[in-house]
Formats: C-alpha cells, sequence, structure tokens
C-alpha cells in the first residue's frame, strides 16, 4: 500500500510542474522541475514493481511479464539526462521527455505473451 501511495504521491505533481512549465514558457527550472518529478514517479514505479514481485516471488506472473524490462531502466536515464540538459537546451529535455512517453504508449508484446499463461491457471503434474 504504501508504494502505491508513493506512486500516487508523484503523479499528483504533474498537473502542478505542467502548469508551472508551460506559465513560463519552458524556462530551464521548471522544465528540470518536471523531469525530476518524471524521474522520481519512475523510481516509485519502480519500486511497487519490486514490492510486488517481491510478494509473489520470482516464479510470479508479474515478474514473467516483466522481465528485463528494458523501458522501466532506459526511463529514469533519459529523465536524467534531460534534467541535467534543461540548463543548456531545454527543447532536448522535452523531446527526450517525449520520447519517454512515446515508448511507454507502444504496446508491451511480452505481457500478452504471459497472461494466457495465468488465464489457464496452473498446469496439471504430468501423467494425469
Amino acid at each position: 500500500m504504501w508504494a502505491n501511495l508513493h506512486l500516487l504521491f508523484w503523479l499528483s505533481l504533474f498537473p502542478f510542474t505542467t502548469a508551472w512549465m508551460g506559465e513560463n514558457h519552458f524556462a530551464a527550472a521548471p522544465t528540470a522541475a518536471y523531469g525530476g518529478v518524471l524521474l522520481m514517479a519512475a523510481v516509485a514505479y519502480w519500486i511497487l514493481q519490486r514490492t510486488l514481485i517481491g510478494l509473489e516471488g520470482d516464479a510470479s506472473v508479474l515478474r514473467r511479464a516483466v522481465g528485463s524490462d528494458w523501458k522501466g531502466k532506459l526511463s529514469p536515464v533519459l529523465y536524467a539526462i534531460g534534467i541535467v540538459s534543461t540548463f543548456w537546451t531545454p527543447w532536448f529535455a522535452l523531446l527526450l521527455y517525449a520520447a519517454v512517453a512515446v515508448s511507454w504508449l507502444v504496446p508491451d508484446r511480452r505481457i500478452e505473451g504471459v497472461l494466457p499463461d495465468a488465464r489457464n491457471g496452473p498446469s496439471p503434474p504430468a501423467g494425469e
């Protein structure tokens, strides 16, 4: 529950940072703050994911669906690069933030591949 509330806290800051960034015409400080909120939301998502996997174990459906989670590992790195780059070119940071968002809009086939197995339930032991 605490991991979920942690994620919800960071998500609740998006309207504030988005408005601040828009009111200041994408100035460096608001754009960096927006990236900071994106980064902390990504960290909170990772914590929630790890917590759920820890509860169900490494053999859980979620663990199999997540796999190597390249998007989950790459997103915080791009957010950090975006935060640093805002002080030179805020538009580059915005492009990085948008690239991460677009990568998450693409459907993930790993989850679809695992879910049919989960819906069928555990396989019966061999020989039955």
